[in-house]
């Protein structure tokens, strides 16, 4: 089964929409099986797809090896073995995963991550997103964690796409250089703001959803660490002090609460008085304070407005 893209002006009409995946996977034994039956059930199936073992001491590969005769479309790759998970080597593994696939044929390509699992329609769905809008250059979908979806999307932007499912238009991608290895993080933020820099419309589509069976950011850490580090990663990421002190004041009132927002706001200030080098372009940097101070103002002029609406309902 292929959809076809009619009237893009991206790519030639009609032209079938191909899709790639690359996953890059360190020591995901617990996890990686799911992923591959919920890729392997697709119901458009992936014209590649290359799992990139990050130098894995589990048996990681071993799960992989199982299904590559059955299925010729995948190939497992081995990155050497390193001691630590790093945000950068990712990138290493995904631009080595990039290598196989860069001389085919192919219209779309995914970042997968080896611990998620999806319905059997999700890249068919997602496609068709693609299919719908030309200028939709990167796309995914909301994810669950602990049997919750993990934003509120009235308060998260819907423009960001999280990074254990990001989809791009192989147009896209190229135009952006790729993903950036950051050592710190926000490979994945950095790749999504930049393709909105240069004009591409981003979206996570709310009506599917995907499961992501680790929490975001406890790879290698502790919950409460992994809040202060994203605050760390906030400020080298230039974003706005303003709404950083607005993200931390609204976590405060989720779990674990006060302390995840207190620890949010603490690795911020203490990137900012240790005056961590900044990852991301001044002019990066500047796009997305913008965006920030936009979302902020309409987040305001919303709560303003709903409260109007509660004081004449309770006059009536």
């Amino acid at each position: 089964m292929k959809l076809l893209i009619e009237g893009s002006h991206h790519m030639n009409s009609r032209e079938p929409m191909d899709y790639v995946l690359i996953t890059p996977a360190r020591n995901e034994q617990e996890y990686i099986d799911m992923t591959i039956r919920s890729v392997i059930s697709q119901t458009i199936l992936p014209k590649r797809w290359i799992i990139v073992s990050d130098g894995s001491t589990d048996q990681t590969d071993d799960i992989v090896k199982q299904y590559l005769i059955i299925y010729p479309w995948m190939e497992l790759i081995r990155m050497p073995e390193h001691s630590d998970r790093q945000f950068a080597a990712k990138v290493y593994s995904f631009r080595a995963g990039y290598e196989r696939v860069k001389d085919i044929q192919f219209n779309i390509i995914g970042n997968l991550d080896a611990d998620v699992c999806f319905e059997a329609d999700y890249f068919e769905y997602l496609l068709g997103k693609f299919i719908e809008n030309p200028q939709l250059g990167v796309a995914g979908t909301a994810f669950v964690e602990d049997s919750n979806i993990a934003y509120n999307y009235q308060l998260t932007n819907i423009e960001h796409v999280s990074g254990q499912c990001q989809i791009f238009r192989r147009c896209c991608f190229e135009e952006i250089g790729g993903y950036t290895p950051f050592k710190g993080g926000g490979i994945d933020w950095t790749a999504v703001t930049t393709a909105r820099m240069k004009g591409w419309r981003t979206r996570t589509f709310t009506e599917k959803t995907f499961t992501h069976h680790r929490a975001m950011g406890t790879g290698n850490s502790s919950m409460l660490m992994a809040w202060f580090k994203r605050g760390r990663k906030d400020y080298f990421l230039g974003g706005h002090p303003l709404w950083q002190i607005f993200r931390s004041l609204y976590q405060m009132s989720k779990k674990p609460y006060f302390l995840g927002g207190a620890l949010l706001l603490f690795g911020y200030l203490w990137a900012m008085v240790s005056r961590e080098e900044r990852s991301v372009s001044p002019e990066l940097m500047q796009f997305h304070r913008h965006e920030q101070m936009q979302r902020l103002k309409n987040i305001v002029v919303r709560l303003f407005k709903l409260k109007i609406l509660k004081k004449e309902a309770k006059s009536i």
